[in-house]
């Protein structure tokens, strides 16, 4: 069995400027990349899970989303930091819709993934909840402005992306 560094894409990975479908929209959130770099030294997997409801929305299309996706993964594997694999889920109601396991299940299945040795971070408390409820054992919840919900689940709440290459 592997161990997984579960990734939410928009506002995580990327900054989150509001159902993100362009590659000229798209900026690397400050830290993403050392992160995993430090996370594949430490021989986690990179998963990525994304709910993606702008193509349900017609805001953009599957097309648009696999294009940027292409776009992400090739400049992931050029800062030699590749993504293993990206679930995401453009529909608004479905099981692989976070804050459903769905997605963290089915990379289960897939990559052979030890749940409870894997990280998930996520920006918002329906990351944590999807995560939890898949088995993940340590779960972050990145607030970059320091302030989360009192009730959050999340192992730590981080305010940096530095602060979860410091915990892997």
């Amino acid at each position: 069995m592997v161990k997984a560094l579960f990734l939410d894409r928009d506002g995580v990975i990327n900054v989150d400027r509001g159902y993100v479908h362009k590659i000229e929209d798209f900026r690397l959130a400050d830290g993403i990349v050392p992160l995993c770099v430090r996370a594949l030294a430490l021989r986690y997997e990179i998963i990525v899970v994304t709910n993606q409801s702008g193509v349900a929305r017609g805001y953009y299309t599957e097309e648009d989303f696999k294009k940027l996706n292409d776009y992400m993964l090739d400049l992931f594997a050029g800062y030699e930091a590749a993504i293993t694999d990206v679930f995401h889920c453009p529909l608004l109601e479905s099981e692989d819709r976070k804050p459903e396991p769905g997605m963290f299940l089915k990379a289960k299945r897939k990559h052979n993934i030890d749940m409870g040795a894997s990280v998930s971070l996520g920006d918002r408390e329906k990351d944590i909840e999807a995560a939890l409820r898949a088995g993940v054992g340590r779960n972050y919840l990145l607030s970059l402005q320091g302030e989360a919900p009192s009730e959050s689940k999340a192992t730590k709440i981080v305010k940096s992306l530095k602060e979860v290459e410091i915990l892997l």
